[in-house]
């Protein structure tokens, strides 16, 4: 239902904004659109472009299209970055992903949009089409692809030393279903749709061209398809062995690379590319905002031709529907049912769709997987509704309307069932337990008979730990909302808004929005019937930062939002945020913020054995990388790209290594300044040249009911909440007339640690807004501390430090406490020096001294406790830590 709609100021110092428009009209979700218009034909030079932000982003723009700048290759193809020395999910910045692409087209769109010319966008889709979907000599044997038995199983593992996988062809597989309707739709057995990476400058030397059957090795001059994640969730990139996507045994190992991921009596020369389903859904929605916008402008055959490939490739799209070896939901064993027509499909948008077969056209053979992990980031509504309902968009296969459909509401379901009261939205689902279709835990969340993951499909780091996803995937929620109308996807913001909001801090000279989140219990059982509350799962906030690329979604997010609402406080957050980053991080190429880059020490990580860092590269195996590194047991990350050492950026990493300083970059990425860019479109697009909301000068009521409970020299304080005619954005605890702490506006509670013994504190509570308003005080509740706790005698117990993984700006660390021979009854640690963390389970933080929890207090002779956080910067080294405990009796 639509809340009641306030207004409040904008935020000190920000220029003046916009009204908000009116409410969309709401649609039914899986209705079709409401009739349009006839569409008036605008020139365009009848265009305004005269907004503030619309000339900012075509500042932004030209930026970003200026030669000089190095974000296009030579070729037009937009790399990852425009500098080199970077590592990621792709690992050098001069690669290039199918989600750079689909951020082009974004761009593209918006400047349509804005100016009315539409060939930008048009050749922007040429490219992608040249260069990022394989072509027929890319993919020479999908003629012999079956439907009946589209692949041979073989099982996932929880660590790259249990690589290679053995195939099995013992395991029923489903049949494909949308196979066969594929190829008769468009008369071939290709699939259209992008691989995920590609080497723009064949930097490795492999020369997987585009239009080519084999390698055209270090002389080719032009991108090439790569590869490198292929071994399970906790291979990080660090971790990774890049390969061809065309592996015709030119290098690698006498089998190529094929026999490090896949275990089999022989082995044949073969292509195969993987899908990255949330780019492709990116390039339909894309597409659909650029056919609306050239409607409007009177000329939607500016856009037709390219829309219809869009529909296309939104058909092919529909792969990653599927379970990966076309299983059943709820699938506990290899012996499960195989699959047949729809029974195998879980109607997500899961992490990939992958192809492939035999390069020797005289014995063909092909074949084609789904993905049976599924993570809400990657979750696109907005084009599943446009697939479903929008005419021009609607692909050509007969059924692929009304799997469109189907998915839409269970893309929708899936944010409703993982959201937790706290607003945030939780990792996803997956239907093979570790991989290998294993029995899952008895108590472990379901929906639609998967299973409820944290961190799908990567741990190192948690995938669901970046605030990133929560950007990408609720700003398709939030168009979802402003375009259609639909409650489901306006109940889940007005959850997820106030939530953001509290955690984004802007001021005249600094900005910060979240960076890490720390997730703990699981959500309910699903049931569409009857959802529950979620109120086993919990989100926090454990690192904030700056991410130029994350604000830009964040903001966009919460303008759909305000313009469908009518929410003046979301739209003035996003108007704040990016005249922050206008301000605050333009430079002469885009915008950017200076990174400490602590996770760059893993490039020299060698594997030391088990379940450690480092490449893992099987004993005995041997082979080359084009240029002559050598692939064998004991390399590094570095050894197997020896090309950094001459990246002019490498003397900062080597000096780290060395034992330096973490390196700093400032980083311009390609989707980054999208991202920004075409929030900046936009505004001006959503809000106009309206003028400033009225002030909001109403304070939030006074907190009620303080209480406060002592424990030693420890105080607890609780409240209810305050009510304002915007929103409540957080509170101020007084101790003696002085503010000793602050928390969030969803927040009713502090603690105050390490009083004085047996002296007399009087406390209030404030309650504030988003404008400044405070409110009158609480009633004030006074107390008097007790003793303190006697320190415990040293000796009874040791700790130890130890890094369970690193990734830019933050690391999760463990502490193992172990008792000595007599047992403990409650032990204390001192932390590692300088340790700052807003998450730590299994104990809390103290003015430098870790204390554990009620239930991991007694350990038993040499029994143990373990003690998690998450870290901000550089991790310290491992290291023997102080532990004092009281040894029972004493």
């Amino acid at each position: 239902m639509h809340r009641a709609h306030l207004r409040s100021r904008l935020l000190a110092g920000a220029a003046a904004s916009a009204t908000v428009v009116a409410l969309a009209a709401a649609v039914p979700a899986g209705a079709a659109p409401p009739p349009a218009a006839a569409p008036i034909a605008v020139a365009a030079d009848d265009l305004d472009t005269g907004g503030e932000y619309t000339q900012r982003f075509l500042e932004l723009y030209d930026k970003v299209h200026d030669p000089a700048n190095g974000y296009f290759s030579p070729e037009g193809i937009p790399y990852h970055a425009v500098e080199t020395l970077m590592v990621e999910a792709p690992d050098h910045g001069h690669e290039t992903t199918s989600e750079a692409y689909s951020f082009w087209l974004w761009l593209e769109t918006s400047y349509g949009q804005v100016t009315g010319d539409w060939e930008p966008f048009n050749h922007a889709w040429d490219t992608l089409e040249a260069y990022m979907i394989p072509t027929t000599e890319n993919q020479p044997t999908n003629a012999a692809y079956d439907p009946g038995s589209p692949a041979t199983y073989a099982p996932e593992a929880t660590h790259p030393r249990h690589y290679p996988a053995e195939l099995d062809s013992s395991v029923a597989v489903g049949s494909d279903p949308i196979g066969a309707e594929l190829q008769q739709t468009y008369g071939t057995p290709e699939i259209y749709g992008m691989h995920w990476l590609a080497d723009v400058d064949n930097v490795y030397g492999f020369g997987a061209a585009p239009g080519s059957s084999e390698l055209l090795g270090p002389d080719h001059e032009g991108t090439s398809y790569i590869n490198t994640f292929q071994r399970g969730p906790q291979e990080s990139v660090w971790e990774t062995i890049p390969q061809p996507s065309i592996d015709d045994f030119s290098f690698g190992g006498e089998n190529g690379y094929l026999d490090l991921f896949t275990g089999d009596a022989s082995y044949a020369q073969q292509w195969k590319y993987t899908n990255a389903p949330d780019a492709d859904a990116r390039a339909v929605e894309a597409a659909y905002w650029a056919n609306k916008f050239a409607t409007e402008q009177g000329q939607p055959e500016a856009v037709a031709e390219t829309v219809g490939k869009a529909s296309k490739m939104g058909d092919y799209l529909r792969y990653s529907l599927f379970d990966k070896y076309f299983k059943t939901p709820g699938c506990e064993s290899t012996a499960c049912p195989a699959g047949s027509g729809r029974d195998s499909a879980h109607y997500l948008l899961s992490w990939y769709y992958a192809w492939g077969g035999a390069l020797d056209t005289a014995s063909p053979w092909a074949w084609r997987i789904g993905s049976s992990h599924a993570h809400f980031g990657y979750q696109n509504p907005m084009a599943a509704w446009a697939l479903a309902n929008d005419p021009a968009l609607t692909p050509a296969s007969s059924t692929a309307g009304d799997d469109w459909a189907a998915s839409l509401d269970r893309q929708v379901e899936l944010f409703q069932w993982l959201q937790a009261p706290e607003g945030g939205i939780a990792g996803g689902s997956t239907n093979s337990w570790d991989g290998h279709y294993a029995e899952r835990p008895d108590d472990v969340a379901t929906f639609y008979g998967m299973a409820y993951t944290e961190a799908p499909v990567y741990h190192d780091p948690p995938s669901n730990e970046w605030m990133g996803m929560q950007g990408w995937g609720v700003e398709r929620i939030a168009q979802l909302f402003h375009e259609t109308g639909d409650e489901r996807a306006e109940d889940i913001l007005d959850d997820w808004v106030p939530w953001v909001i509290d955690h984004i801090t802007i001021t005249d000279d600094s900005w910060e929005i979240p960076s890490n989140l720390a997730w703990s219990g699981q959500p309910d059982d699903w049931d569409p019937a009857n959802p529950g509350d979620n109120a086993g799962l919990s989100v926090e906030v454990s690192g904030y930062g700056q991410d130029v690329g994350v604000a830009g979604a964040l903001a966009r997010t919460l303008m759909y939002y305000a313009a469908g609402s009518g929410d003046v406080e979301a739209q003035q957050t996003a108007h704040d945020l990016l005249e922050a980053i206008w301000t605050q991080n333009s430079d002469p190429l885009g915008v950017a913020t200076t990174e400490t880059r602590g996770d760059y020490s893993r490039f020299d990580d060698v594997y030391a054995g088990d379940d450690s860092d480092g490449i893992y590269v099987p004993e005995g195996w041997s082979g080359t990388m084009p240029n002559g590194d050598v692939i064998e047991p004991g390399v590094s990350f570095v050894d197997i790209r020896s090309f950094y050492l001459d990246d002019p950026d490498w003397a900062k990493v080597q000096d780290h290594l060395d034992g330096g300083p973490a390196p700093e970059f400032t980083y311009h990425r390609f989707w980054a300044q999208t991202a920004v860019a075409t929030a900046l479109a936009d505004y001006d697009r959503l809000f106009g040249d309206t003028p400033e909301p009225p002030e909001d000068t109403e304070a939030p009521t006074t907190p009620q009911d303080l209480t406060a409970t002592v424990d030693g020299t420890t105080v607890q304080l609780s409240w209810t909440a305050s009510t304002d005619n915007v929103r409540v954005t957080g509170y101020d605890v007084v101790r003696d007339g002085a503010v000793v702490a602050s928390v969030g506006g969803s927040t009713t509670s502090s603690t105050d640690a390490g009083l004085a013994e047996t002296t007399e504190y009087t406390y209030r509570v404030t309650a504030r807004d988003a404008a400044g308003n405070v409110s009158e005080a609480s009633d004030a509740v006074t107390v008097t501390t007790g003793e303190g706790q006697p320190d415990p005698p040293t000796g009874a117990c040791t700790a130890e430090y130890a890094t369970a993984g690193t990734w830019s700006g933050g690391y999760q660390g463990t502490i193992t406490v172990t008792a000595g021979s007599a047992g403990v009854q409650g032990w204390q640690v001192l932390a590692p020096d300088g340790l700052t963390t807003s998450n730590l389970w299994g104990g809390t933080l103290a003015a430098g001294v870790i204390s554990p929890e009620s239930w991991n207090a007694n350990l038993g002779a040499g029994q143990s406790a373990t003690v998690g956080f998450i870290g901000n910067g550089a991790p310290p080294a491992a290291q023997e830590l102080t532990c004092t405990g009281v040894v029972p009796g004493s």
